[in-house]
């Protein structure tokens, strides 16, 4: 999985993608996502590094099969939430 963290005056922004994914789009009937290098890219992670990111954030933005299981699987992302866009999966988390 690829991390990347970025402070900003909202708090801590984490993205998170399987290195897979990267770099390209996806799209369904009415929604495109493309997995943007700019805001993607970061340094490859385990799967601790990226649960802890996901306990100290304030926004997550997350890609790939893998990286949105880890967060269903560890609480952070109901399943009914996820949303599968032509053969991938992606979801957000926001703390209130």
């Amino acid at each position: 999985m690829i991390l990347n963290e970025r402070e900003t005056d909202e708090g801590l922004l984490v993205s998170v993608c399987d290195t897979d994914v990267l770099g390209e789009t996806f799209e369904s009937e009415s929604v495109s996502l493309t997995v943007d290098e700019g805001f993607y890219d970061g340094e490859e992670a385990d799967k601790q590094a990226v649960i802890d990111s996901l306990a100290r954030c304030s926004v997550a933005n997350l890609v790939g099969t893998d990286s949105v299981a880890l967060a269903v699987e560890h609480g952070f992302v109901d399943e009914e939430n996820v949303l599968d866009i032509d053969g991938t999966r992606h979801a957000q988390l926001l703390w209130l």
